[in-house]
């Protein structure tokens, strides 16, 4: 094992990325539009077709936050799980832990029931306080698993 120093990075001379938009692929277009829709407070803006389907963009009013939803002709009609290679998860940040509770009862309002575990469609978690947030487990009709995080409160 060698313990020569390495020398630090050269500054980076590029601009930092920021998170423009999650695309999602969905098995039911307009079924997937009004659940995130309904949940997420975002609406239709735009459809983009694309060969053998089209996207359909959706957005908060100021454009924070965007959704594309697409829908493949081809699509097999699987849920999606994270054990295979391609999404993991989506995580989005709110505020406070009260936040997280908050969301709990507004996404039960909208068909995501309470379990033990989020590891159907429509289920959330309980919330796991960590040592570095608190977590909200939940997924979508196509068992997209999708995260609330409230960071720790100093």
């Amino acid at each position: 094992m060698s313990t020569t120093p390495t020398n630090p990075p050269a500054p980076s001379t590029v601009s930092p990325a920021r998170l423009h938009h999650l695309a999602l692929t969905v098995t039911d277009l307009d079924a997937s539009v009004r659940w995130y829709g309904e949940v997420f407070g975002v609406h239709p803006v735009m459809d983009v077709p694309h060969p053998g389907g089209v996207g359909r963009i959706l957005a908060d009013p100021d454009q924070q936050l965007m959704i594309a939803l697409h829908h493949h002709d081809a699509n097999d009609g699987r849920l999606c799980a994270e054990i295979r290679t391609g999404l993991d998860h989506a995580g989005f940040s709110v505020p406070t832990r009260a936040d997280l509770e908050a969301w709990q009862d507004h996404l039960e309002a909208h068909g995501v029931v309470r379990a033990e575990t989020a590891d159907k469609p429509l289920t959330q978690s309980p919330i796991a306080d960590e040592p570095y947030a608190s977590v909200l487990v939940f997924r979508d009709h196509d068992n997209i698993q999708l995260e609330l995080f409230a960071p720790i409160q100093p």
